[in-house]
């Protein structure tokens, strides 16, 4: 016959007086954690008692039971009752719902009632909060509540939206809080889904990762387009942004980007039209120009406008608050953000009054263009005063046959009836490359690399007078020896080299900034007329002389692969070509250039989306090892170039255009043998990408 089993009696319930009621010393709970007394006594106040107090009955030393409760486990909630009923918002005598324990041990009830305590699981708070939300409660509401603030409340409304299918996944401990966390970035749950296939399968999968897929299609807001426009214009013009609560985003992610690129033009036109009203000749608009686009235009001689006393005032009022502000917080080991921002506002301020428009000729102005873009902080960028060649006037008495219609030529005033022509301009995307297999780099892709290369050599050659003095003087000494006397008074020139295929960052890499404020700080030295620029340079020291030799000698450095011309046109020919690699080569030597140390890495746009997979995962195996190589070959090529910009980030790691070649012979001398180019020159005319007009060949010419 099979033992009964003994049944569970639960401990009976009784409604207390709280003045009954005192604190047990068997109370384990002595710190002093979580939510405090006065919040829980908030909660009760709105909601009541939801959890019953766990109590013992006081025993007189008969073991009689005197009236009186202990509380051993509901400490907090005891002191939160307390706290009401001296508060005067609870009576004394108000009954508390109470378990009465008998028998076991107090300490151990006190244990068990705080070990077995289970908090929510996040996702169920998600899912509360947003359910408190539908019904009409709002987040100022929730927050103040659940004794949060409104920005947590903000964070849990937004993982409380993403996909259904990722909460299981997160429910069952599939992907961590962080991952959640990521995917909220967007309330796209179809773009969701797909990011959390692809990660989950490929292991590629840190909330950063999952940031940077979901926002692939996007445009940072510190982008200088979303910077020039402004977020107010962009929403009101029904743009969308991406915000990411849980991580610092500098103002999110835009979604539309056609609609960025049309609000960038309209505004960049407008204020076309605006500068067109001071009388130009031509406007040329772009978001941004290539390095040396005004290479062959002369540029006007401005003076600065006259600042007002108004303008001195408020100038020194601005400078006066900058200082006082920089006084009180330089040792201060962070300033606040409102203080950094005014400073930065104070700065842009004065700026402004530095960089106010000169005031040019009138009759320069009908002849002259101006060029509008986007500067690199997102403001407007103007760029007065260049004449084109073929709008110089003319010499004088050289016109007397000259048409009279011709109004450029007779009538300085003509822009009182001729329209500025304005022009807008962009550069032209690369084509995607999903050929798979180790192939010569494409051409124009090497003829952007190698314009980085001339310009990183020019920078590096402008502050090494010795090797531009031996550059220079080995140029004349193969005039002189090796070719047949030129004619004239020293006709030594330096021929400017204009790259016509180039990458969209090379304006904006370090070597082109170096130079061009090298150039900007020579020329605001130099004097304009000949005589006194010849008395000028012979009260030169040795240094400065050097310096300045070395700047103008670097602008003829070409290391710029061409276009083969096979058919013995103007172009260069492989043995040319290579030449002047070999002589590249030497003076990148002299100068020991490092491409990566003058600020070039391998991006998506600049090469890694250019070459195909193959290629990828050979620079990443080079850098990095094959196990980096492991991580990134199942992927499509697209995220393959994506995960290698990363990979290959901080590296260092050059393709064999940007990289210092090895001596190729002892003497050092170029190859003048007929030896091939290498692989990566190599012509291939399946991948040869589309190339401009032919580069001026020369480095430094004597005629």
């Amino acid at each position: 016959m099979a033992k009964a089993v003994q049944k569970i009696t639960l401990s009976r319930s009784r409604d207390i007086p709280f003045n009954k009621l005192v604190l047990s010393q068997s109370n384990v709970r002595r710190v002093k954690a979580g939510v405090s007394v006065e919040q829980l006594a908030e909660s009760i106040a709105q909601r009541t008692l939801l959890q019953s107090l766990n109590v013992r009955a006081v025993l007189d030393g008969e073991g009689n039971e005197t009236g009186m409760f202990e509380v051993p486990a509901g400490g907090r909630r005891y002191r939160a009752l307390e706290l009401l009923v001296k508060q005067k918002r609870l009576a004394k005598t108000q009954l508390v719902p109470c378990v009465v324990r008998e028998g076991g041990i107090a300490e151990d009830d006190s244990i068990a009632e705080n070990d077995e305590r289970v908090g929510l699981h996040p996702l169920d708070q998600f899912r509360a909060f947003q359910t408190l939300r539908t019904l009409g409660m709002s987040e100022e509401d929730i927050a103040a509540r659940h004794f949060v603030t409104a920005a947590i409340v903000k964070q849990r409304l937004r993982l409380a939206s993403v996909s259904p299918k990722l909460h299981e996944v997160y429910a069952e401990d599939g992907m961590t809080l962080e991952q959640l966390m990521a995917f909220s970035v967007t309330g796209d749950h179809a773009r969701q889904e797909l990011v959390w296939e692809n990660v989950s399968k490929s292991g590629y999968d840190e909330p950063y990762q999952i940031r940077r897929m979901l926002t692939e299609d996007t445009v940072r807001a510190s982008d200088k387009r979303a910077q020039f426009v402004g977020v107010a214009a962009y929403e009101a013009a029904g743009g969308g942004v991406l915000r990411d609560l849980f991580e610092r985003d500098d103002g999110g992610w835009w979604q539309d980007v056609p609609l960025l690129e049309r609000l960038v033009t309209e505004k960049l036109k407008a204020d076309a039209e605006t500068i067109a009203a001071e009388g130009w000749k031509w406007i040329e608009v772009a978001i941004s120009f290539p390095y040396g686009h005004d290479n062959g235009f002369r540029q006007l001689e401005g003076t600065p406008a006259d600042i007002t006393a108004e303008e001195q005032a408020m100038v020194e009022a601005l400078q006066a608050e900058h200082a006082k502000l920089e006084a009180e917080y330089q040792d201060a080991d962070e300033i606040p953000d409102e203080v950094d921002a005014r400073l930065g506002e104070i700065e842009k301020a004065l700026s402004a009054f530095d960089n106010r428009p000169h005031i040019f000729d009138a009759a320069d102005i009908t002849r002259a263009g101006v060029f509008v873009s986007i500067d690199s902080d997102g403001s407007l960028l103007i760029d007065r005063g260049f004449v084109r060649p073929d709008d110089e006037a003319p010499v004088e008495g050289a016109d007397a046959n000259a048409d009279p219609s011709d109004t450029d030529a007779v009538d300085p005033d003509a822009s009182s009836v001729r329209r500025t022509v304005i022009t807008v301009s962009g550069q032209p995307e690369a084509k995607d490359e999903e050929d798979d297999g180790i192939k010569p780099l494409p051409e124009r892709l090497v003829m952007e690399l190698t314009a980085h290369r001339s310009l990183a050599l020019r920078d590096a050659v402008a502050t090494n007078p010795q090797v531009a003095m031996t550059a220079l003087l080995h140029k004349l000494c193969l005039d002189t020896f090796q070719r047949e006397m030129p004619n004239g008074c020293l006709q030594v020139t330096v021929r400017q080299v204009h790259f016509s295929a180039q990458a969209s960052d090379l304006k904006d890499s370090p070597p082109a900034k170096a130079i061009d404020e090298r150039n900007k700080a020579w020329a605001a030295e130099m004097p304009n007329d000949e005589v006194a620029l010849w008395d000028w340079l012979a009260a030169l020291d040795d240094a400065s002389r050097s310096a300045l030799l070395a700047h103008c000698v670097s602008f003829g450095v070409n290391a710029l692969f061409e276009k083969i011309d096979r058919y013995g046109g103007t172009g260069v020919s492989a043995h040319g070509l290579r030449h002047r690699i070999d002589q590249a080569d030497r003076l990148a030597r002299a100068v020991n250039l490092d491409m990566a140390e003058a600020g070039w890495r391998p991006t998506v746009d600049n090469y890694l989306g250019r070459v195909t997979k193959s290629r990828i995962l050979e620079a990443v195996r080079e850098a990095k090892g094959e196990a980096s190589v492991q991580l990134i070959d199942h992927l499509k090529k697209n995220e393959m170039a994506k995960e290698a910009e990363r990979l290959l980030d901080g590296m260092g790691w050059l393709p064999e255009p940007l990289r210092l070649a090895e001596v190729a012979a002892a003497s050092g001398e170029p190859n003048t043998t007929g030896e091939p180019l290498p692989e990566f020159l190599a012509d291939d005319e399946d991948e040869a990408g589309e190339t401009g007009e032919d580069e001026q060949p020369h480095a430094v010419a004597a005629e």
